[in-house]
């Protein structure tokens, strides 16, 4: 896991790597992977959002885009985790999932999800859903200061 000191703009919590892969691809074809940080399952994500030694010792991301569906802990455990922490529960979680159950929907919403994206099938149209999500938080959303 690279957690050098560093701002993260995008943090993608992911553990299947075809779907990082296709994630990070589209993007790259919008300009928006200078500052992505890939993980590969829950327990990684917690160690990195939550260190229990020098808390405070990189800035949190714009997004963090979340799968539910990870080993260790899954995303909702996750997702829990950061909207009720004081200094975590402001910054925006997009689900990018392939979950489609209406209760994963349901729940994320209830823990303060900001979006919630069905991971399309069609490959041209997954680029398209994945830039379009970075394009808009990375370039249009205006967040909070943290």
């Amino acid at each position: 896991m690279d957690t050098e000191l560093k701002t993260v703009e995008i943090l993608l919590i992911e553990d299947n790597p075809n779907d990082a892969e296709l994630t990070i691809r589209a993007l790259k074809k919008s300009n928006l992977t200078n500052n992505i940080l890939h993980l590969k399952d829950g327990e990684e994500a917690i160690t990195y959002l939550f260190p229990e030694i020098e808390p405070h010792r990189h800035t949190a991301p714009k997004v963090i885009l979340l799968d539910l569906k990870l080993p260790k802990v899954d995303g909702i455990q996750i997702l829990k985790r950061l909207k009720s922490n004081e200094h975590t529960k402001v910054i925006p979680v997009v689900v990018l999932t392939s979950s489609q159950e209406e209760r994963d929907i349901v729940e994320s919403y209830k823990l303060g999800v900001n979006s919630y994206v069905t991971k399309p099938v069609v490959f041209e149209k997954f680029i398209s859903a994945v830039s379009n999500l970075g394009l808009y938080w990375l370039i249009l959303n205006q967040p909070p200061k943290i």
